[in-house]
């Protein structure tokens, strides 16, 4: 977005529409007997949070107090405490989480997919952290071991995120991708860390051709030229996830609960999709039919 008044109007017609369906559904789940407005609206909730993340602050507190409550008391003229938004954030996980699926991109064809660690903390205090006990587990990446989740995304050509899903550190990479793959068609991108014959034939009946590179022990096969060619570019989702974690701030070890890890997490994500640019393939439409034929 453009601008906050952009960000705002956009969140708010979302929240009008989901609000009666969600409080609906939260009254008949019993989940809610009373529905009580805050000082502060849920749109005005999900437009800081998202600011955040496109502002670039490392610290949400130093972002709320510095920034939010010196120079944005006209555009939001009930703000409250620190403390007190903190307690509201996790009104928002869910309508946060609705709105993030109508700001993803469609599948184009040509799709990337790839994992990230997300760490909550520190090796050292694994044996100690119980923020995330039973939720976070120890996993393994190229880098070393690690104490938290992995992302798991699939993006398009034009670096479009059109599929997220959140799983413990310590599941396998591959154990994700049918669920992930239910609106992807033709060419799937991914590593080494997706090699796999029986998963290649699955996903090959759901009409998705998955391409991945081969080990060094591997027997070379015949890979058609722009397979190779987009195989090589398959790096921008890479680079998505470098931005994901250093620009929108989707990974620290500050979280004190699993509800605000998730509304950060979701948020962060809706900012990267909200960003005017970003990494894509700049592939020529006209070549879309040649390219996502199944071979």
């Amino acid at each position: 977005m453009d601008s906050l008044l952009e960000l705002f109007v956009h969140v708010d017609d979302f929240w009008q529409i989901f609000r009666p369906i969600w409080h609906e559904h939260l009254l008949a789940s019993g989940k809610r007997q009373r529905l009580r407005d805050s000082q502060l609206s849920e749109s005005e909730i999900m437009t800081i949070m998202i600011l955040f993340h496109q502002a670039q602050y490392r610290n949400f507190k130093a972002f709320y107090l510095g920034y939010v409550r010196r120079h944005l008391k006209r555009e939001f003229p009930h703000l409250v405490s620190y403390k007190r938004f903190v307690a509201l954030m996790k009104r928002i996980g869910v309508p946060l989480f609705v709105y993030l699926h109508g700001c993803m991109g469609r599948c184009t064809g040509i799709s990337c997919v790839d994992s990230t660690a997300l760490r909550v903390c520190h090796n050292r205090r694994i044996k100690r952290h119980r923020v995330f006990a039973g939720w976070a587990a120890r996993g393994k990446t190229t880098m070393g071991w690690f104490y938290g989740f992995k992302l798991h995304l699939v993006v398009n050509d034009r670096g479009e995120i059109i599929a997220v899903q959140l799983t413990p550190g310590n599941v396998d990479d591959r154990t994700p991708i049918p669920e992930l793959i239910q609106h992807v068609f033709g060419k799937l991108f991914g590593d080494k860390g997706y090699l796999s014959q029986p998963l290649r034939d699955e996903l090959r009946l759901q009409g998705v051709d998955l391409i991945t590179s081969l080990r060094r022990n591997m027997t070379p096969q015949l890979m058609l030229l722009q397979d190779k060619l987009l195989l090589k570019r398959r790096s921008i989702i890479e680079t998505i996830n470098d931005q994901l974690k250093n620009i929108s701030q989707i990974e620290h070890s500050r979280h004190r609960s699993v509800d605000n890890f998730f509304v950060n997490l979701i948020a962060g994500l809706i900012a990267y999709c909200h960003r005017p640019t970003k990494p894509s393939i700049h592939l020529d439409p006209r070549d879309y039919r040649m390219l996502t034929a199944l071979h």
